[in-house]
């Protein structure tokens, strides 16, 4: 497995070494021991899963401590343009974003530690996204930024994604006073 740093501190982008011959593919999604040297938390309390069809815009989704969740992300069927942003006032990066392509034929992993909103479009239908969590889900944690966000600058390369209400009405990232 390869490990990329990013301009963000703690976050990875993660490219699995992939044996393939005639009958397909195989490759590790996750081995303790080198996720563990790589820096990535080898304890996960959720497995997530997600599918949706084209254009749907899931995010900027986060929760706030103490059951903030560090993520190991990937899509298992698809692809999808996946974004996350820096909500660590004391960092560097604060307020910016990262964004990059995820698919079956990359196959590249990113791990988000705490602290990070997450987003995601998917660009093909039956999009399927899986993800691990550092901390189970929590209601009353659970919060988001406003995709669109001018002061966010994100492009997602769509004008008019399918929404929850939820991400809808999500407050701007101005309102928003970080606990990370």
């Amino acid at each position: 497995m390869k490990v990329t740093p990013t301009p963000f501190r703690g976050l990875l982008v993660i490219k699995p070494r992939v044996f393939t011959d005639d009958r397909g593919y195989f490759f590790e999604v996750w081995n303790k021991t080198q996720f563990e040297q790589a820096g990535v938390p080898s304890v996960f309390a959720q497995d997530n899963e997600s599918g949706s069809v084209r254009n749907v815009l899931r995010g900027l989704h986060f929760q706030v401590p103490p059951f903030a969740q560090a993520k190991l992300v990937r899509v298992t069927q698809g692809a999808i343009i996946d974004v996350v942003v820096d909500l660590r006032r004391h960092e560097p990066t604060f307020g910016q974003h990262f964004k990059m392509r995820l698919d079956t034929e990359n196959r590249l992993m990113l791990f988000i530690p705490e602290g990070f909103a997450h987003g995601f479009l998917t660009l093909e239908d039956n999009t399927i996204f899986a993800y691990k969590c550092t901390q189970t889900y929590h209601r009353e944690s659970d919060r988001a930024i406003r995709w669109n966000d001018p002061a966010l600058g994100i492009d997602w390369e769509t004008d008019s994604p399918i929404l929850s209400e939820k991400d809808k009405n999500a407050p701007f990232f101005r309102d928003f006073d970080s606990p990370f």
